[in-house]
């Protein structure tokens, strides 16, 4: 390894960084991460904090699940890669294939097609909503709903999905026929109401009218993440998924659940379709597939979809669609061994138990420091909105939510952030001691930015 005056210097000046301005990046080098051992990371410096932010989303298992590692270094030594382009397969993905239909059993969901990542696993699923109607003799159903403050990904079909206009204004015009229906979120709700079954009415509602303007033989898809994320940690009331499940089914229009963070525990339960009592007809997922020690995704396909494809005797199933990396042996292989740890460890019951906990102690967190506007979460999928007047709910200024940011980092945690949203979602192994510390360590931050609000 280099030595760390070399990574030092030459810190963001070749690598641009993701969801980074390369100019603030090179006056403002990013953290060197060094090392990651069970729930903490280490920096270059030796800074050791515990990670609140899970990788991204993704570490669910901690940086030292062996299992997973053990089984990517036996993969590589029996077989490395090769691709599963028609006429060749690979034991593991063979073997993942039916851990993941087991796995999906409640929601009905029989089959898989493996991608790189959660971008690609979205880009398939819209695809393949679209193919799935021209199979069944309906090529007019092209168009996609889905809601705004959602995050679904980077490619050109995942942003033009995405109800975020940062991650789309660069790079338009995007996708044609792509529909944005009003965000669940209670605390910045669209409507003249904080109820959020009301808000859950209204949302569809205002599907229904699209529907009703649109065509509903022009509409392909839904897609929703059963948490919205990225977004801002935004809990939808339980009575959302069902409705919208409701219309899609009386419509012809299907149902996508982007579980790409939600899936594998974090939100408490085995996905996010599972925890709202719904059975969508595709599933996307990624990162926790495999801890974040592999790119791997997935679509999770439905048996009605899958029928479709299968019984269909001309070239309209064929799926011209793929990656190189699609079905990796080794990426296989780490899912396997991850599934198991999933199960074994009983995540999803922790995620449950430690969220909680820490949103309860939020709250106390809010009573004392003014700069909080909001609190919310769902499992270890946790928010903090930090605002410059709660009344009037203005958010926090850049600077206020950086000086939160450096001062929690400095007390041994990371977290992310996201305009002026906190988010947290740390590994689902965490126990109470690390509750109290992530508490402890976000107090020392909200001070020092109830103190750079002050200053002005």
């Amino acid at each position: 390894m280099s030595d760390t005056n070399f990574i030092r210097e030459n810190n963001a000046r070749f690598f641009w960084g993701p969801m980074a301005h390369p100019g603030e990046l090179r006056a403002a080098p990013p953290r060197v991460i060094a090392r990651g051992e069970g729930v903490e990371i280490v920096d270059i410096d030796g800074h050791r904090t515990l990670d609140g932010v899970g990788g991204l989303w993704c570490a669910n298992l901690g940086h030292s699940a062996e299992a997973v590692k053990a089984a990517i270094v036996r993969q590589l030594a029996e077989l490395p890669y090769y691709n599963t382009f028609r006429s060749t397969t690979n034991i593991p993905v063979i073997e993942l294939s039916y851990a993941l239909k087991e796995y999906f059993a409640p929601e009905g969901l029989t089959r898989v097609f493996l991608t790189s990542g959660g971008s690609d696993s979205v880009e398939t699923a819209l695809r393949l909503a679209r193919q799935f109607h021209r199979v069944n003799g309906e090529p007019e159903r092209t168009k996609f709903f889905s809601l705004r403050k959602g995050y679904h990904g980077t490619h050109f079909g995942a942003a033009s999905v995405n109800g975020n206009p940062n991650f789309r204004r660069n790079y338009e015009p995007m996708l044609p026929g792509c529909h944005h229906l009003p965000s669940p979120s209670t605390y910045r709700s669209e409507f003249a109401t904080e109820d959020g079954a009301e808000i859950a009415r209204a949302i569809a509602r205002a599907f229904e009218e699209a529907i009703a303007f649109e065509g509903a033989s022009t509409i392909a898809a839904l897609i929703m993440e059963p948490v919205l994320g990225a977004g801002g940690v935004i809990v939808p009331h339980p009575t959302l998924f069902p409705l919208m499940r409701e219309i899609c089914t009386r419509h012809g229009i299907l149902l996508v659940a982007d579980e790409v963070i939600t899936a594998f525990g974090r939100v408490g339960a085995a996905c996010g379709a599972r925890l709202w009592g719904i059975r969508p007809d595709l599933v996307t997922m990624a990162k926790a597939l495999t801890n974040g020690y592999f790119p791997l995704g997935g679509v999770m396909l439905s048996e009605t979809i899958a029928t479709a494809f299968e019984a269909n005797a001309d070239t309209r199933a064929t799926i011209s669609h793929g990656y190189t990396y699609s079905g990796h042996p080794v990426g296989a292989a780490a899912a396997l061994a991850a599934l198991s740890e999933i199960r074994r460890l009983d995540v999803a019951a922790n995620a449950r138990a430690r969220g909680s906990e820490i949103l309860e102690g939020f709250g106390a967190l809010m009573a004392r420091h003014a700069i909080v506007g909001d609190v919310r979460g769902q499992g270890l999928m946790l928010a903090i909105e930090l605002v410059a007047d709660r009344a009037a709910r203005t958010p926090a200024a850049r600077g206020v939510v950086q000086a939160v940011f450096e001062r929690t980092y400095a007390a041994g945690l990371m977290i992310r952030t996201s305009g002026n949203t906190l988010i947290l979602s740390p590994p689902l192994i965490i126990d109470r001691s690390h509750v109290g510390r992530i508490l402890e360590a976000l107090d020392a931050g909200l001070a020092a930015g109830g103190a750079a609000a002050a200053a002005g």
